[in-house]
């Protein structure tokens, strides 16, 4: 009788597990799908292939884990895996695309930098000429909305709009991490630092 009584203890922490994943954020799903969209969006889709199939290795899952995960799995089916192949996310990331190429070159000469909040900035005017210099703050403009949109469109896509400021943070790490050795970006405390490989 007292066994019975205990019974139904674990039937309520698995249900109290399918709930508290609904409402997770998936760090590591998340720092994957940015990547993608990093790579494409600096054309470097070929390194961000390579380095994925290198990626994966092999893991003991425990048996009461495997239960639990076939259990919760409907659960946490869309909650795990970032969406990135909405027709607005691809939009935004080709339009990121085509003006990489213009922004670039101010990137490699440290006239852009990339901010510690996963936008993009004039760091230095005096390295971009004068002729091309509303030009290049107009791209500077645009890919800032594109990088607010993007964030905003992939917590939307996902269902979760309140993850929009975590996927903000996730790029402002891998904006920083995936950029090129002469690249300049801010720290946390707003200080400028050159990437160095």
């Amino acid at each position: 009788m007292r066994y019975l009584r205990w019974s139904w203890v674990p039937v309520m922490l698995i249900m109290t597990a399918c709930v508290t994943i609904n409402v997770y954020f998936p760090a590591a799903a998340a720092e994957k799908a940015a990547d993608q969209i990093i790579d494409k969006v600096w054309g470097e889709e070929e390194q961000q292939q390579n380095s994925g199939s290198n990626t994966q290795s092999s893991v003991v899952i425990p048996l009461w884990a495997q239960a639990l995960d076939i259990l919760v799995r409907p659960a946490q089916a869309n909650s795990f895996n970032i969406d990135i192949s909405s027709p607005a996310i691809q939009a935004i990331q080709q339009a990121m695309q085509a003006r990489h190429q213009q922004l670039e070159p101010f990137y490699n000469n440290g006239g852009i930098g990339l901010t510690s909040d996963a936008l993009v900035i004039l760091r230095a005017p005096n390295k971009v000429p004068l002729r091309s210099r509303n030009e290049v703050k107009k791209l500077v403009d645009d890919e800032n909305n594109d990088r607010l949109a993007l964030y905003r469109e992939m917590a939307n896509a996902n269902g979760h709009p309140e993850w929009e400021s975590q996927i903000r943070d996730t790029f402002a790490t891998r904006w920083i991490e995936r950029a090129k050795s002469g690249w300049w970006y801010q720290d946390a405390d707003g200080n400028w630092m050159q990437k160095v490989d």
